[in-house]
């Protein structure tokens, strides 16, 4: 995996040159209930970064964006928010940035508060003839994995012990509010995870197994790797060549 930091500028001109598409993962620093560490979505987005970059050829991994929009989570220790704002002129002002370099770039956003923010900054980015992809992963239920939960609960703490079970204090975990998200999005709307859950759970962490997290990591690299591939096909004679 080639990434953005141990390279020297030189060396980033010619992978530029040779239209490499830079991938940023872009999560946040939240709480995640008792047991899960507060970069949760920031390691899943650098994990399915890798993912691609190991699946395709001519992908830099960019230093992680680590700091979201969090609000939601606000009353909860250790969560640090930058607001859905900042979200916009960070992610914008480092596509603009990025574009100086590499003609194509991708972000590879974990943390669905960001969601919103990130849009714009992308539709920004293409009104000025940037060529850059939004990617948020989209767990899906298969014949042996569950129906996706909303917040720390089997799905991320499958995820997370699928890549550094050492981090995961599975001796903590406990249900949330495992409520349906819609029903729940009134009292949230007004007051934030905590008006609907005491431990930032929504959902319940039981049954989660890192064989599980395994094969979601599998399914959301495919995804991942296919919505890039839809956007920035490679060529095979040129797998890093310009789309016309």
């Amino acid at each position: 995996m080639t990434q953005l930091a141990d390279l020297t500028w030189p060396q980033a001109a010619r992978l530029g040159a040779a239209g490499a598409l830079l991938a940023v993962p872009v999560g946040s620093t939240e709480q995640h209930g008792p047991h899960l560490p507060l970069s949760t979505d920031t390691d899943i987005a650098v994990a399915l970064a890798g993912r691609l970059a190991g699946q395709r050829p001519g992908v830099v991994v960019a230093p992680p964006v680590s700091y979201g929009s969090s609000g939601e989570h606000a009353g909860f220790a250790g969560t640090l928010s930058i607001g859905q704002a900042a979200v916009e002129l960070v992610l914008t002002e480092l596509g603009r940035s990025a574009a100086e370099t590499f003609g194509h770039l991708v972000f590879v956003c974990a943390h669905g508060g960001n969601a919103a923010p990130a849009r714009q900054a992308v539709a920004r980015l293409r009104a000025e003839s940037r060529h850059v992809l939004l990617w948020m992963p989209t767990p899906r239920p298969g014949p042996d994995l569950p129906l996706p939960d909303a917040h720390a609960g089997r799905t991320e703490t499958a995820l997370q012990l699928a890549l550094t079970p050492g981090r995961v204090r599975a001796g903590l975990a406990e249900a949330g509010n495992t409520a349906p998200l819609p029903r729940l999005m009134p009292a949230m709307r007004a007051g934030g995870i905590r008006a609907v859950s005491r431990n930032g759970v929504l959902g319940d962490p039981a049954g989660a197994s890192a064989a599980e997290g395994a094969r979601l990591l599998d399914q959301l690299a495919a995804d991942l790797a296919a919505a890039v591939e839809a956007w920035y096909p490679q060529s095979p004679v040129n797998p890093a060549r310009k789309p016309s």
